[in-house]
């Protein structure tokens, strides 16, 4: 399965062959949950944005250009579906503080009590700082630094320019400096007034 090229099985379910598709699912589905979950930050609600970038895929199928990486097109209909999500949420929930769930673990590696709980609470500073970014920068920095995408690739996904990517980038990576600063003082400030 994983030596067919995405474009033929394209062709195939453009072909009506539904099982093609479902190896796209198959091939896809780890990369675009990871994504609707960094961006999204809930288990359930991820795999329903997961499921509809899906849904979307399928129905615009004959939208693709092959000449485009599937994988990148795909990717782009999640992260925009999730934009929408966010702004959606933000209308309608009356409090962002709840608790963070824990993040799936992305290996088989079965980590120690110790290590896993030193993980899940690093995972959890990390979450919440991305939480604090706009859609714009959070799915700009899931897609540099989780995915790995070039500036043209991730300029290609949301629709602008390269220089606009970058220029995002280096706003979110400053913010996210500012908020851990902010952190570190205000973790030191009460050990420094019970000296």
């Amino acid at each position: 399965m994983n030596q067919e090229p995405d474009s033929l099985w394209v062709e195939q379910t453009l072909a009506g062959d539904q099982d093609a598709f479902g190896n796209l699912v198959l091939r896809y589905e780890r990369d675009v949950f990871n994504l609707t979950y960094r961006m999204l930050n809930n288990r359930g609600e991820a795999e329903d944005a997961a499921q509809e970038a899906f849904l979307r895929a399928y129905a615009n199928l004959d939208r693709y250009d092959p000449a485009r990486p599937f994988k990148t097109w795909l990717l782009s209909i999640a992260s925009n579906h999730c934009i929408d999500r966010i702004r959606r949420r933000r209308l309608t929930w009356l409090s962002l503080e709840e608790p963070l769930p824990p993040h799936p673990a992305l290996t088989s590696d079965v980590p120690g009590p110790e290590e896993s709980a030193l993980n899940h609470e690093r995972s959890e500073e990390v979450q919440a700082l991305l939480d604090e970014l706009s859609p714009e920068y959070r799915i700009a920095v899931v897609l540099r630094y989780w995915y790995d995408l070039s500036y043209a690739e991730i300029a290609e996904m949301l629709n602008t320019t390269e220089s606009a990517v970058k220029s995002r980038l280096f706003r979110a990576r400053q913010a996210l400096a500012s908020r851990l600063e902010s952190r570190s003082m205000s973790t030191l400030n009460p050990a420094m007034e019970g000296s």
